[in-house]
Parts: structure tokens; C-alpha cells; sequence
């Protein structure tokens, strides 16, 4: 499973930052893996939602990380999220995480760019409808197009550790304002609209999950065209969809609908080489 990961360390005796540290031989192992021993996720029990002051480490306005800039939200309420989620094991486990606190791969904790440390989510995974509540008091994932990376415990009560990966949604929850929920709600899928004349589907019935990567989304039909031919002379493709999302009143130009996260992958990298910046998995 091939990550990028970064941890708050200490550099100066005075400053303890968000970084991607002070030193490649921090950890002891260069690969990153699941634990020896087996554990019974069924016995670990969600993270508890509850008011906590913001961590003293991780919530600068923003940071810098492999040449890219973050912004730390000010508040995560409705805050929602999809994407696809990875996890971290053995080679971070008791390691600093950005805010201060030690990693413990056995915790249900996760990794994030932008939520407030800490912050409480729900995560639930789009293909088998599993879901979990993680406290989220790190920073990462900074491989891209993972939005979220999770514990190896809160990965496997999501049955994503084998596959590295899994498509999922992240819900934020206030401990303010309401208790988290006791049984999964069914996720209905907000259409993409293919056309302007065309209709809201008005089916309830759960579909399965999609992946597509959106290169671009405009307010002018005519630039999400020219970046849709553009695409298409790259990739030498014409599975490229502009549709409408009624909602936003954005054409979004996307690839796909794809066959797994791998060939996903495999197209960002392509489209970031040929100069099309920040494409994004979705999934829809």
C-alpha cells in the first residue's frame, strides 16, 4: 500500500508544527502494513462524540505539504464529504500525530486536510453500507484523491483493509447539536444531471456507487466543451460526460463512470502529467 503521510513533530524545542519531518529515518519501518497479531474490530467499539476545545497543535489557518496549500475550516458544521478512504498501520502506530497526541492504530481515530483537530465523523462506506464513527485528530492523507485516511481498526469494521481502499462518505457530527446515530440511514444519491432540459430522477432506490474523475466544472457551457476535447485528445477517449448539476447551476466535465480506484489512479496520473491540474475521484 503505497501512502504519503505526515506527523507533527518537534523540530525546535519551541515549535511544534504541522510537517512532513525533520527526518526520513523517524520511522523504523519503510513500507507501512497491517499488525502481526489479529484483532476482533467487533470489539472495539465507535469513537463517543463530545465537546473538546480545539488541539493547541494541527489547526493553523493553513499549511503547506509537498507544495500544496490546506485550509483549516473554521467550522465543519454540514460538512459532507465523498471519496475514497485509505488507512494507516504499523509504521506510524505510537508515532506523533499533528495534534500532539499518539497514534494508536487500534483506536478508532482518522486523518484529515482540512476538519478541525479534533473533529467527530461519521464514515460510511458506499459499496456494502457499513459505517462507523471515527474521532478525527490527524492530518493526511496527502496522496491523491483520498479524502480521508483511517485507522487500521476503523478500515477493517469498514471491510477496506484488504483492497487499501474503499469508497465512502464523511458525515460530521456536533456534539452540540445532536447524538450520533444509532442505526445507518440509507444514502440516496443526488443526481448529475446529463442535460438542461433534462428531468430529477425521482427513484429511492440505492444504486450502486459510481467512480468518475471530475477535471473541471464551469458556469459557461462552452468551457467545460473546450476542456472536455481537450481530455479527450489526451486520453484518446470519448467517455467523457458534460453534465449539468441543476443544484449548483456548474457543468462539471468527468471521466467515466470507471472500474475501480486502480484505473482511477492510473487516469489522474496521466491528466496531472499532460498538465490538467487537480483532477478528482467522486463517485456518484
Amino acid at each position: 500500500m503505497s501512502r504519503t503521510r505526515f506527523k507533527a513533530v518537534t523540530c525546535l524545542v519551541v515549535l511544534i508544527l504541522i510537517s512532513v519531518g525533520c527526518s526520513s529515518s523517524r520511522y523504523a519501518m519503510r513500507q507501512d502494513r497491517a499488525p502481526k497479531q489479529s484483532i476482533n474490530e467487533n470489539n472495539v467499539p465507535d469513537a463517543v462524540p463530545r465537546v473538546e476545545p480545539r488541539s493547541k497543535y494541527g489547526n493553523p489557518e493553513s499549511y503547506v505539504v509537498l507544495g500544496r496549500r490546506y485550509n483549516v475550516m473554521k467550522t465543519a458544521n454540514g460538512f459532507r464529504q465523498r471519496g475514497i478512504a485509505s488507512w494507516y498501520g504499523s509504521k506510524f502506530h505510537g508515532h506523533r500525530t499533528s495534534s500532539g497526541e499518539t497514534y494508536n492504530m487500534y483506536a478508532m481515530t482518522a486523518a484529515h486536510k482540512s476538519l478541525p483537530l479534533p473533529s467527530y465523523v461519521r464514515v460510511t462506506n458506499l459499496e456494502n453500507g457499513k459505517s462507523i464513527v471515527v474521532r478525527v485528530n490527524d492530518r493526511g492523507p496527502f496522496h491523491d484523491n483520498r479524502i480521508i485516511d483511517l485507522s487500521y481498526t476503523a478500515a477493517k469494521k469498514l471491510n477496506i483493509t484488504a483492497s487499501g481502499t474503499g469508497k465512502v462518505e464523511i458525515r460530521y457530527i456536533n456534539p452540540n447539536q445532536s447524538r450520533p446515530q444509532t442505526r445507518v440511514a440509507a444514502i440516496r444519491n443526488k443526481p448529475v444531471i446529463g442535460s438542461e432540459s433534462a428531468k430529477r430522477s425521482k427513484t429511492t432506490q440505492k444504486s450502486p456507487q459510481r467512480l468518475y474523475i471530475q477535471v473541471g466544472a464551469f458556469t459557461q457551457r462552452i468551457n467545460a466543451e473546450q476542456l472536455q476535447q481537450r481530455v479527450a485528445n489526451v486520453l484518446d477517449s470519448g467517455d467523457i460526460i458534460t453534465g449539468y448539476n441543476i443544484e449548483n447551476r456548474l457543468y462539471r466535465v468527468r471521466i467515466g463512470p470507471l472500474a475501480s480506484i486502480e484505473e482511477a489512479d492510473k487516469l489522474t496520473a496521466i491528466l496531472t502529467q499532460s498538465g490538467i491540474s487537480q483532477p478528482k475521484i467522486i463517485t456518484d
